[in-house]
């Protein structure tokens, strides 16, 4: 019997895309489907032979076509002209990024960015005379932060705005090259308004990083005095969004334009805030605005949606090479290899979809209630790391897809070239991924220094012990479990307990635990030498982010494992368990070297992953094509090998 026969033997029946796709959409279902009717229609289709600045018009145009069909008021406040949903705004803004990605980053830029700090930084009086014109388009605007000296160090930025108590007014300044804001989306062409951080100085006092609204533009698009930018010029991708630089050269603004939710400057020129801690204010007032940082990943998991139902459908169509004397060709899909390179980043994708659709739910639940500060903490946490695992997870599936459709996706028209190019930003976007991991590790070190609390040193090592981070005490216990329920057993049986979920689970999370533990170790031991943190915390980086990656992938299994218990009896069910199984063990699999260090693997075990996963990728590909078809991606969206054209039959 070969490979493929065998695999058919075990996959069962195939599961119905309609519904699978209708578990994926979940409860944004009519949202989603909204977008994909709206982005199939010719007027959306991707721009071809067009110069930069045609694009960026076209762009322009589609986003105001969005907002006149109602698909850009979904996450504003109801009496603002909105209608009150941060969970299907966020469902909609990752089906845009299906279509042209251009289309989405300005859409994110407007109404995620330069929105989304008017609604969460400001407050009654500038919700009522901005949020509608930002709703409608009337008011395009730019999110103004970054600068070409502080990059991720938003703390650090040099633009200042001092207040002028004569006329109760801010002055914005750039005082040199290094504070300029940089890479701004909508400055180039189209943005009427920033809202700018800068240092915030009453007197002769600085209080941290603030936001204002700076006008930049008259009502017929002419740069205001005292204002200056600069087109950033041709980029790697996403030509249809107008970055720009911007210099304020003793720019004044009215007191009423500082965004005072969280800080404010009376008439008479005195500051106050709720908030006394100006490090609690500043993260908290950037907490506030994480909404793009979750659309960003979920963008992400879009565009690796695209390329995987491309390269797979392709696969299945396309045939090279053959047995001698045989029939014909065989299809790529069922070469070994093939399944290896896409249907693990297939389950992934899926993963990643259930950890993105929990995040979003958890931000809806977050920024609808009254939530304490700590789930607002794990909120960004969550976000930091759904986004950094997310976005180069697209970058890798992208390749790996264009890779498997040879030439072909090479050509312009199948869309791998703009993907490539579009979303490569996405890793730095919103927050450079490798920064951001160190953000969730710093959460999960504050998170296990609460859990020890005043232990002395003694009793920590004890505590270490019991959890099994302490290196002796986990080998032993690490032994002992190997040889209760591996050890002895013969070689099917072990097979059976590797496809155990709590068996899977309990290995991501002995991993989790033992590395954070390990950083923690590391971290104490240096300030005890008497180090200074940061030489510390420098020394570590690298454990600090495998720390961080192991959490991530813990939330991802969690979340993942979450959907198959609550998916109905049927095929839907039985396929994304073998998607949840084949995530789980290709993570292990590709982790095994430290499972091995660390005496939570044995060889046998180790060669038993590797077969269930092999042939886990053989019962899937009998069902790749309704696995990728219930993405539901618009056929007037996919190039034309996914539609079996140039493929040979």
């Amino acid at each position: 019997m070969s490979t493929v026969e065998a695999s058919k033997d075990a996959t069962g029946a195939a599961p119905d895309p309609d519904a699978l796709r209708r578990f994926l959409d979940g409860e944004h279902r009519e949202v989603r489907e909204r977008v994909r009717e709206l982005i199939s229609r010719p007027e959306f289709a991707p721009p071809h032979d067009v110069t930069r600045d045609e694009y960026r018009e076209i762009v322009l145009k589609r986003m105001r076509r969005l907002a006149e069909e109602g698909g850009t008021s979904l996450g504003f406040p109801i009496q603002y002209g909105g209608m009150g949903n941060i969970g299907a705004s966020i469902s909609g803004f990752e089906t845009l990024g299906l279509g042209d990605l251009s289309l989405l980053v300005k859409c994110g830029v407007q109404f995620g960015l330069f929105g989304g700090a008017i609604l969460h930084l400001g407050t009654e009086r500038h919700h009522e005379k901005y949020l509608p014109h930002v709703i409608s388009t009337d008011l395009p605007g730019c999110f103004a932060m970054t600068e070409t000296g502080h990059g991720s160090n938003v703390q650090e930025v040099g633009t200042t705005a001092t207040y002028d108590p004569q006329t109760s007014e801010f002055v914005i300044k750039t005082p040199d090259e290094e504070s300029r804001k940089d890479y701004i989306g909508n400055a180039a062409m189209h943005g009427h308004m920033a809202a700018v951080f800068a240092q915030l100085i009453v007197g002769e006092e600085k209080h941290g990083v603030h936001c204002l609204l700076v006008p930049l533009r008259d009502e017929d698009g002419n740069v205001l005095s005292g204002i200056r930018i600069e087109d950033c010029g041709e980029k790697l991708g996403l030509e249809g969004v107008d970055n720009g630089r911007i210099w304020f050269d003793d720019v004044r603004v009215p007191r009423e334009n500082l965004l005072n939710k969280y800080a404010d400057v009376d008439e008479s020129g005195t500051y106050v805030s709720p908030i006394e801690n100006p490090n609690r204010r500043f993260f908290t007032m950037l907490g506030t605005l994480i909404q793009g940082r979750v659309s960003v990943g979920g963008a992400s998991v879009s565009a690796s949606k695209l390329a995987l139902t491309t390269a797979i459908r392709y696969g299945l169509t396309r045939r090279q090479f053959g047995p001698p004397g045989g029939d014909g060709e065989a299809l790529l899909m069922d070469y070994r290899v093939h399944q290896r390179r896409l249907m693990p980043l297939l389950a992934k994708t899926y993963a990643l979809h259930f950890a993105q659709e929990q995040l979003v739910a958890e931000l809806h639940r977050v920024f609808s209630t009254d939530a304490a500060d700590r789930d607002r903490r794990k909120l960004e946490g969550l976000a930091a790391g759904v986004k950094a695992i997310a976005t180069w997870h697209a970058t890798d599936t992208i390749q790996t897809c264009r890779e498997a459709c040879g030439g072909a996706g090479y050509m312009a028209e199948n869309r791998f070239a703009s993907l490539k190019a579009d979303t490569d930003v996405f890793t730095t976007f919103e927050g450079d991924n490798t920064v951001l991991l160190q953000l969730v590790a710093k959460g999960l070190l504050t998170d296990y220094s609460a859990r020890f609390g005043d232990l002395s040193q003694l009793e920590m090592v004890r505590f270490v012990g019991a959890q099994a981070f302490d290196t002796v005490v986990e080998r032993s216990l690490a032994r002992q479990l190997v040889g209760a329920v591996l050890g002895a057993l013969p070689s099917s049986d072990e097979e059976l307990a590797i496809e155990d979920r709590e068996f899977q689970l309990q290995l991501f999370r002995g991993r989790e635990e033992h590395v954070l533990g390990g950083v923690a170790r590391r971290l104490k031991r240096g300030i005890d030498d008497g180090q200074d943190s940061f030489t510390v915390f420098n020394e570590c980086q690298d454990h600090v982010l495998e720390a961080a990656r192991a959490h991530v992938d813990r939330i991802v299994l969690e979340a993942f494992t979450s959907a198959v218990e609550r998916a109905e009896d049927g095929p839907v069910k039985e396929a994304l368990a073998k998607l949840c199984d084949l995530y789980a063990l290709w993570t292990i699999e590709q982790e095994r070297g430290w499972y091995f260090e660390h005496s939570r693997m044995t060889a046998p075990q180790s060669k038993a992953i590797t077969r269930r996963v092999n042939r886990l990728c053989g019962e899937l590909r009998e069902h790749a094509r309704p696995l990728v078809d219930a993405f539901a991606i618009p056929e007037e969206l996919l190039g034309p090998i996914a539609k079996g054209v140039g493929s040979t039959e």
